[in-house]
């Protein structure tokens, strides 16, 4: 039997066909690292009431959660370019799994701090999946795969906290939180071990294509090597915002001195990051690429501003909804918290379903209406007043949530078709870009009231909405890679 199903039709429950399977054994992996990531946020008010911490220092810690992801989704995406899928989802797991039960059993803040700072790292293993993804289903049926693979493996936080507080609580004392993260990382070691032995990289026969270097991202033109150095800049920036809301003119968790060495060394990797962009691809300015060779990283960029708001909108807003519901709306804290909740369910057929009409109406068309819809709903959420019914703004919250999250599974629709040998790469640095967006939209909301926020969110969303518009090309005949042997293969993007 084939790895891959010659029929058009996509059926989840065709457990037989071999695509099918590797989609669900991936994305329960990236449901899994969720799980060991994001379960920190609901688990918290254990940590704090066991450990007496205050809630600067719980802050902090939920802060440095999301720090190191940043970077590790740009790392991670290089280095499953170049090993593979298999391995790289089976490391994340079992390393992220032994790091979380360290964190589980530490007794000083210093030590908490460290090894939450380096779990930051389990947030790249959606990366991961994106290239296996991309290398198991066809053009045609990669967005619904895609889609059905983010939803669903996001759908890993609020895993987290339906089952950890439970576990915390069922166990009680100074302790249950600490058994409770523990079998969770139990369980994504144990998942890490059997991803490693039931996954592979590609179907039978299929050829795994690798970058020629590592360490940068190849571009085909001079254009997008400038490009392409600009590109990286918001990613640093977005880590000096963290250190700046550490440093003694925000929280005040680190002093001037800190603050100054951490803005010094993100400085420095950057200009050694462009120096290896440049080594990478300096060659480009001597003998120009072959032009079935190209591809316009102008895509990629693109592809980055668009997940910049659907998945940044979407961490900021489920952040915040259920605290905007209790003080503009003065309603109980559980009624708020219920209603906030059926924002992140809606990953689950939002996702997919940006996914699937991509696969249908083509890419380009699929984020136009997404984004439309995102900037308009967001739009008339920053006119909201105390005076308008609770249940037309939760509406409007949801509305907006359902645009984001097909918006992002319209996004990663449209990765794997830009170069395959590269679809990690491209997808890390996406995906970078969708937590740097949460990053800005999260400081933007400290900062300015919530209608401020929405409207805020409304405005930058219409400026990507005219990027997509006007310079978005879409995927259509072949790209061209090269195989170990030197001789060049075409791959249909249709």
């Amino acid at each position: 039997m084939s790895d891959i199903s010659s029929s058009d039709k996509f059926n989840i429950f065709a457990f037989k066909q071999a695509n099918i399977r590797t989609l669900h054994i991936t994305w329960f992996a990236f449901f899994m690292t969720f799980v060991v990531w994001l379960g920190l946020g609901p688990i918290m008010p254990f940590i704090s009431e066991a450990l007496s911490l205050t809630d600067q220092q719980a802050k902090v810690l939920l802060i440095l959660n999301v720090a190191m992801t940043i970077p590790s989704r740009i790392i991670v995406g290089m280095l499953v370019d170049k090993f593979g899928p298999r391995i790289m989802f089976s490391s994340i797991l079992i390393l992220g799994g032994l790091i979380s039960i360290a964190f589980a059993w530490a007794n000083s803040y210093e030590t908490l701090a460290i090894l939450r700072f380096l779990s930051g790292f389990i947030g790249a293993g959606f990366v991961v999946g994106i290239r296996m993804i991309g290398e198991w289903f066809p053009a045609k049926q990669t967005g619904l795969a895609q889609g059905i693979y983010g939803g669903w493996g996001n759908f890993g936080s609020a895993g987290a906290a339906v089952s950890l507080p439970f576990i915390a609580a069922s166990i009680g004392g100074d302790n249950g939180w600490r058994y409770a993260i523990t079998f969770a990382s139990i369980a994504a070691i144990s998942y890490g071990i059997f991803y490693y032995i039931v996954a592979r990289n590609t179907p039978q026969g299929s050829t795994y294509f690798k970058p020629k270097k590592t360490g940068a991202m190849e571009v085909t033109s001079k254009g997008d090597l400038i490009l392409y150095m600009l590109m990286n800049i918001p990613l640093f920036l977005a880590l000096g915002l963290l250190t700046w809301k550490l440093s003694p003119t925000n929280m005040g968790l680190i002093s001037e001195l800190s603050a100054f060495i951490v803005y010094i060394i993100l400085v420095s990797i950057y200009v050694v990051q462009v120096w290896k962009i440049w080594h990478v691809n300096s060659h480009i300015l001597k003998e120009p690429v072959p032009e079935m060779q190209r591809y316009k990283f102008k895509q990629v960029a693109i592809l980055d501003f668009a997940y910049f708001i659907t998945f940044g909108t979407e961490l900021a807003v489920v952040s915040m909804l259920a605290m905007f519901y209790v003080e503009w709306f003065d309603i109980p804290k559980v009624s708020a918290a219920l209603m906030a909740g059926i924002y992140p369910f809606i990953n689950l057929f939002a996702r997919p379903g940006g996914g699937w009409i991509s696969d249908i109406i083509g890419r380009k068309r699929t984020l136009l209406i997404a984004f439309a819809g995102i900037t308009a709903s967001f739009l008339i959420l920053g006119l909201v007043d105390k005076s308008w019914s609770i249940w037309m703004v939760v509406s409007m919250t949801i509305m907006g949530g359902v645009f984001s999250k097909g918006g992002s599974g319209a996004v990663y629709a449209m990765v794997p078709l830009i170069q395959r040998r590269m679809t990690g790469q491209i997808a890390g640095m996406a995906g970078a870009f969708g937590n740097v967006g949460a990053v800005l939209f999260l400081t933007v909301n400290s900062l300015i009231s919530y209608d401020q926020f929405f409207l805020f969110i409304g405005i930058m969303s219409s400026i990507v909405l005219v990027l997509i518009f006007f310079f978005l090309e879409e995927p259509k005949g072949q790209m061209a890679e090269t195989l170990p042997d030197g001789t060049v293969q075409m791959i249909d993007v249709k």
